[in-house]
């Protein structure tokens, strides 16, 4: 099930399913340790006339944000017991506490109780072995503990005369045939055991008074920290500022943050300005405070292949902090940079990817091929990204002068590493394409390597290391020319998706399947826009990879197996991924002439929100029957291609309306727009 409306401060994340029922909870890296993994957290409520858990079928919803913020607004209603109720969920940005807001409504002509259960179904450090929980009288709270993790479940009722929770119950649950504690609910009235330890769960009630067509409030809430001294602050903090109080700061602080953004957002249609701010908040909620930025946090995905999509792959935060930088970010981006040059190898390259406490995540990409022979288990495109971006970097926010040690520490060895691992035509050796997939030279690799080597020029150049400027220079030259020798199918008047080497005929083998990554050779600067080799390629892509159904978009390349549904290649070349119809917009809005070529591109952005949930949030791919998620949810790079072509494209309107600065209307070099530095 889709993940939906994530919150987080970069310390923790929540995310929900689409019923809005929590399913995970990070904390204190987001993306690394998932105190629910995928567990199910019930919210109930209880009248006299009966019992309903949030995700009943008779439960009406519309899950939303507030406007500009990561505060929820998720509108409930149940007709047939006449209540209504809005919850307001958010991560404190300043304190490691999620806050809930339940605004409850009474319809009927008549005083009634009602109650109100929150449960938890905590794996403390992703596991349920040995966890604890018990209720703390002093902090009238559930307490979870286990090692250095600890988190406390408190609530308080709008009743002046029984604030505090009115129940709890603490439990075993998965074993011996229990199912936990929130059964223990469903007939108002929990049973009060006060511990328990192993596999646990907990619920909380909160019970209130409701005169007749009344609303009142009640809040529930759940600190996190290292010790019980840390969450016992937490929560003393919580009894001198109202719960209230924390909850404005929060949606107050993502207001600003994101308004700070310099685009001149007014120039778009509203809904098209409100979705490109939307990316901007779900993005950050998948950037830890340490640099890492994670590529989707939903734990649905465990059932695929018992891992996650919730490591730092170097490709992805690359381009994740490029869209933010442009939206002049700066700071989350320079985390990510750190975070890449400290676990930058001796040889000089990054590895497949990483958790986000740094250390190398999973992978299965082997270190010998199939005749036994030793090969890297990289992707080069993450480490040549790594270091165009950073170029990028220091450009937009005006630190160059300050990139000296970036050049010393990253851009010499990861630079030297591109020049040093290619063959004698001058193209880069085989490694793992950006799907994973396949080991030899891509398209989009070619591309991206020879940005990094451009990229290292100009920092050598800075820093007057001029035998490097020229040396990388000359080198992404020849890069260039091999691309355009080898990589070039003339008989078919475009280009190769790749080139795998064959050791049976001791040559390079092409590969025909079009491919939507090979919008990089455009991007990434390789070919001059207008070159009709690159025309006729992209004219071609759109042609094979655009889905022929009433949901359309564009798929990665012909004949993709992952998550496929349906064998009609034909018809459907595999699902329709964001990103992929996302480049391609850019490609429109890149070689638009006059303002009507705009419209094609601006018809694939809206595509891409359309095909969204009503919260905003995207997934990898979708449905292309239904147009329901497939794979992670949400995706941030799916956001982040959402931003760039937003920028993209109101930069080339700004231009071709005369209605922007002569700094936002003039295309740079590289073709990045230059944010005002706030």
């Amino acid at each position: 099930m889709a993940r939906d409306l994530p919150i987080g401060n970069g310390n923790v994340l929540i995310n929900f399913d689409a019923a809005y029922n929590i399913r995970d909870m990070y904390y204190p890296l987001v993306g690394q340790e998932n105190q629910s993994s995928d567990h199910l957290s019930h919210f109930g409520i209880w009248c006299a006339r009966d019992f309903f858990w949030i995700d009943h079928p008779e439960v009406s919803k519309k899950l939303k944000y507030l406007e500009d913020s990561l505060v929820t607004n998720v509108e409930c209603a149940h007709e047939r017991l006449g209540l209504s109720f809005i919850i307001r969920d958010g991560v404190d940005v300043q304190q490691n506490i999620f806050l809930r807001k339940i605004m409850m409504e009474n319809h009927f002509d008549e005083e009634r109780e009602i109650k109100l259960y929150f449960h938890l179904d905590l794996q403390i450090y992703g596991n349920g072995v040995g966890d604890t929980i018990y209720f703390d009288p002093e902090l009238n709270s559930l307490l979870f503990y286990k090692g250095h993790r600890y988190m406390s479940l408190s609530g308080l009722s709008p009743d002046v005369d029984k604030p505090y929770p009115s129940g709890y119950a603490t439990g075993q649950k998965g074993i011996h045939g229990l199912e936990g504690t929130w059964r223990d609910a469903e007939d108002g009235h929990l049973g009060g055991n006060p511990i328990a330890q192993g596999s646990v769960d907990g619920t909380l009630e909160l019970t209130m008074m409701l005169p007749p067509k009344s609303s009142k409030e009640a809040w529930f809430w759940v600190c996190f920290g290292h010790t019980k001294q840390e969450v016992e602050r937490l929560e003393s903090l919580l009894r001198t500022e109202s719960p209230q109080a924390l909850l404005q700061r929060t949606h107050d602080h993502w207001v600003r943050w994101v308004n700070q953004d310099a685009h001149q957002l007014s120039l778009l249609k509203p809904e098209l300005a409100s979705f490109y701010k939307r990316c901007l908040l779900i993005t950050r909620t998948n950037v830890d405070n340490r640099g890492a930025i994670i590529a989707a946090n939903d734990s649905d995905i465990l059932k695929f292949a018992k891992d996650t999509y919730s490591y730092m792959w170097p490709r992805d935060g690359a381009l994740v902090s490029h869209a933010l930088d442009r939206a002049g970010y700066y700071d989350l981006s320079r985390k990510f940079f750190d975070f890449c040059i400290k676990v930058l190898t001796p040889e000089g390259y990054l590895m497949h990817k990483y958790n986000p406490d740094s250390s190398v995540g999973s992978s299965w990409h082997p270190w010998v091929d199939g005749q036994g022979k030793k090969q890297l288990a990289i992707q080069e495109d993450e480490t040549a990204l790594v270091l165009y971006t950073l170029w990028h970097h220091h450009k937009l926010a005006g630190t160059i002068e300050r990139s000296r040690e970036d050049y010393e520490k990253f851009v010499k060895p990861a630079a030297d590493f591109l020049v040093h691992y290619r063959d004698a035509s001058g193209l880069p050796l085989p490694s793992y394409d950006l799907w994973e997939e396949r080991y030899g030279v891509l398209a989009f690799t070619v591309a991206s390597v020879y940005a990094g080597l451009v990229a290292a020029a100009r920092f050598a150049d800075y820093h007057q290391d001029k035998a490097r400027a020229v040396y990388y220079a000359d080198i992404a030259d020849q890069v260039k020319k091999a691309a355009e020798q080898q990589l070039f199918a003339a008989d078919q008047n475009r280009f190769l998706r790749a080139l795998y080497w064959s050791y049976g005929e001791n040559k390079y083998v092409p590969d025909y399947t079009m491919d939507m990554s090979m919008y990089g050779l455009f991007d990434f600067g390789l070919f001059e826009l207008e070159d009709p080799r690159l025309v006729a390629t992209m004219k071609i892509l759109k042609e094979k990879l655009w889905v022929h159904t009433d949901i359309g978009g564009i798929a990665r390349y012909e004949n993709d197996y992952y998550h496929q549904v349906t064998n009609d290649v034909a018809k459907v070349p595999g699902n329709p991924w964001f990103i992929c119809t996302l480049w391609y917009a850019e490609w429109l809005v890149a070689s638009a002439k006059v303002i009507e070529d705009l419209q094609e591109a601006e018809n694939l952005m809206f595509w891409a929100i359309h095909h969204a949930l009503p919260s905003g949030t995207m997934a990898e791919q979708v449905h292309p029957f239904t147009g329901a998620p497939l794979s992670v949810s949400p995706l941030t790079w799916s956001h982040a291609s959402f931003i760039k072509v937003t920028q993209e494209y109101l930069s080339k309107l700004k231009k071709m309306t005369s209605t922007g600065t002569k700094q936002a209307a003039d295309a740079s070099e590289d073709k990045v727009l230059e944010p005002i530095v706030q």
